[in-house]
């Protein structure tokens, strides 16, 4: 199999800065999770309680649609790392479509993420309660993350 796939969810382009460092620091591959519609800044706007991110947010079964859903071979990965911005203290509905359109096989799965205030421990609660069939294998918040602290990830 192979060793590492790095996919990424990233509005404003933070998240994206530690998906590339991490899959260099994993020796992992990289795929970036692109929304049909780009989210613009009034998109994400979390004071407007109209804005794109806040309607969908609010909607626990909205699924925003991704180009590419589905990622050929992620089965045969011996780790999978889906990183994203926590929104309103857990994971974007982006990841929800993500996971439902993948297969990811006995693959490890870690997740982490960018925050500008929040920890992961919802997201990763909520993802583990609604996907129980997924090897959950930990979540970090990857803010500052050191280049060892991304390799420690392996």
């Amino acid at each position: 199999p192979k060793q590492a796939l790095v996919c990424y969810f990233s509005a404003s382009g933070v998240t994206r800065g530690v998906a590339q460092r991490l899959a260099t620091a994993v020796q992992g591959d990289l795929h970036e999770i692109v929304p049909e519609q780009l989210y613009s800044d009034a998109d994400l706007d979390w004071h407007d309680k109209q804005s794109r991110s806040s309607v969908e947010m609010a909607d626990k079964s909205s699924r925003p649609a991704v180009k590419d859903a589905a990622v050929a071979g992620l089965s045969d990965y011996k780790t999978v790392y889906i990183g994203f911005p926590i929104w309103w203290y857990t994971a974007p509905t982006i990841i929800n479509t993500f996971i439902e359109a993948n297969d990811f096989g006995q693959a490890r799965v870690v997740l982490f993420a960018t925050s500008g205030g929040s920890t992961i421990d919802k997201a990763y609660a909520d993802l583990q309660a609604a996907y129980p069939a997924i090897n959950w294998s930990g979540a970090h918040l990857l803010n500052n993350a050191t280049d060892d602290q991304l390799a420690a990830l392996k």
